[in-house]
């Protein structure tokens, strides 16, 4: 059983009940003062303790999605073994199909209708990276009206660790976007919905590591050519933007402010303006003081010339560290960057203000970008 299965939670839930009817069942047997009574008074503390420990931590993890399985806790991938299966040729890579699923609207069966989630697994060329994508297509790519059109895209980016479900099963991404479409208020797009966790277990924060990992090359580059070569997406900076939540939020400001070429759009849920420095990240500039102040937004914005790109933040009044932050990030931001926000009174730094946020969202970067 897999670590986000409902079974497993409830066996947890069922174990952790059963030890504490146990602990009180047998403590009256334990009230002994000898050693063996000692121990096994100890043992079941620790094991009811454990037990409902370990409930919460699955609750958590299926609420929130921060593990999509056993081998992403422990840290072992398991998506790298179909790398082989790639083909190159003079337009591109072609991604592996890894199959397709239904989006969960109505008609939803009927891609025509519903749209369709591919699962693709992307070849970084230029990169060297491979990671796992899930591309949201609307209804509209499949209806005959719009056989010729080539469409707008987006990257949609998880927080860190995260994971790429998450976007449609809990965010609800496709969804959002579909009834927004449907009242007429969000173009269709495309949505490429991944992890900024490219290289688990290590937080690459979307960034060039010196003899690391090259994730913004990844990004900036790699995803976008990959999916033009397979879809019918346009190859212009208006034709691409990148939404995220938290380290995904700091991701989606950064890129297109480092790579207006790349993307004219940026949407920060919840997204910090500098990359933090811990056990997760590691060295991430190598010593570079240079590159890292150029990845710290606030500093850009005092000293480097601004971008022609459309930017959105959100924070809360309460519920969120980073508001004082987004209000220096929109005091600061300078011609020809344009900025907008979504001030909530109150939200954490959870899915459900992200909920409640992603459908304005949506629609304001559905304005800003042009099939």
């Amino acid at each position: 059983m897999g670590l986000t299965s409902k079974k497993v939670l409830l066996l947890a839930v069922l174990f952790a009940v059963a030890l504490f009817v146990l602990t009180i069942w047998l403590w009256p047997r334990l009230s002994r003062r000898n050693w063996r009574a000692v121990l096994g008074r100890i043992g079941l503390l620790l094991a009811t303790q454990l037990s409902i420990f370990a409930s919460i931590g699955l609750f958590a993890n299926n609420s929130f999605g921060f593990y999509a399985s056993w081998a992403d806790l422990f840290g072992k991938e398991q998506e790298p073994g179909v790398v082989t299966n790639y083909e190159t040729g003079p337009n591109g890579t072609k991604l592996k199909m890894l199959g397709s699923e239904h989006v969960g609207v109505p008609g939803g069966s009927k891609p025509h209708v519903g749209g369709r989630i591919d699962k693709v697994v992307l070849k970084g060329e230029k990169s060297k990276i491979n990671s796992p994508a899930f591309v949201y297509l609307p209804p509209q790519y499949f209806q005959a009206k719009y056989a010729k059109k080539r469409f707008p895209a987006s990257v949609v980016l998880t927080g860190y660790p995260g994971t790429a479900q998450a976007l449609y099963k809990k965010l609800h991404f496709p969804q959002t976007q579909h009834d927004l479409v449907r009242k007429n208020k969000m173009q269709p797009t495309i949505l490429v919905m991944m992890r900024p966790t490219v290289a688990p277990p290590r937080d690459t924060e979307c960034v060039d590591i010196p003899n690391g990992p090259q994730t913004e090359t990844f990004f900036t580059h790699d995803v976008r050519h990959d999916i033009a070569s397979h879809y019918r997406v346009g190859t212009d900076a208006r034709n691409w933007g990148v939404i995220g939540d938290s380290t995904g939020g700091y991701c989606a400001l950064k890129m297109p402010m480092r790579y207006p070429k790349a993307f004219s759009t940026g949407v920060a849920l919840s997204g910090a303006y500098k990359a933090p420095l811990d056990a997760t990240t590691g060295a991430l500039f190598g010593g570079d003081k240079q590159l890292e102040r150029e990845n710290d937004l606030m500093w850009r914005q005092k000293n480097l010339p601004a971008a022609p790109v459309n930017l959105l933040v959100t924070t809360s009044k309460q519920g969120e560290e980073n508001y004082k932050d987004t209000l220096k990030f929109i005091q600061q931001t300078k011609s020809p960057s344009r900025i907008a926000s979504i001030i909530l009174d109150s939200g954490g730094h959870n899915f459900n203000t992200w909920r409640r946020e992603i459908p304005a969202a949506l629609e304001w970067m559905g304005g800003h970008l042009r099939a």
